[in-house]
């Protein structure tokens, strides 16, 4: 693979979140350490992708995992006003209509209908 491909395939795969990009490059990742369940790691993960103010493919991922390790949308949805006080409550309204998507939950749309009302 040349140098111009090989850059094009990394920058591709970042952009897409490719979880097997992020493994290879930050080495051996366990799922979490051994005193947590997968279901509170998810969560963990969303809290800190949120108060990172982490793009929507990272919000979607994290909120893909926490919901395959069994964590409920209430449960994820209550991980942002949890943190809200810690992580800002800009950081958390500007993170919740991505991570609304991420539960295929339209706010825009939502909000849009309660002011027809």
């Amino acid at each position: 693979m040349s140098q111009t491909a090989r850059f094009q395939e990394t920058l591709r795969r970042l952009a897409i979140f490719d979880e097997g990009l992020a493994g290879t490059a930050l080495g051996p990742r366990p799922d979490g350490p051994a005193a947590l369940d997968g279901k509170t790691v998810g969560l963990l993960q969303v809290a800190v992708s949120v108060a990172l103010g982490s793009s929507a493919v990272c919000l979607q991922w994290s909120t893909a995992r926490a919901l395959a390790a069994g964590a409920t949308k209430d449960e994820i949805a209550d991980v942002l006003l949890a943190i809200a006080p810690v992580a800002g409550l800009g950081r958390v309204v500007s993170a919740a209509p991505k991570v609304a998507t991420a539960l295929e939950y339209d706010v825009e749309a939502a909000l849009e209908e309660s002011d027809d009302l």
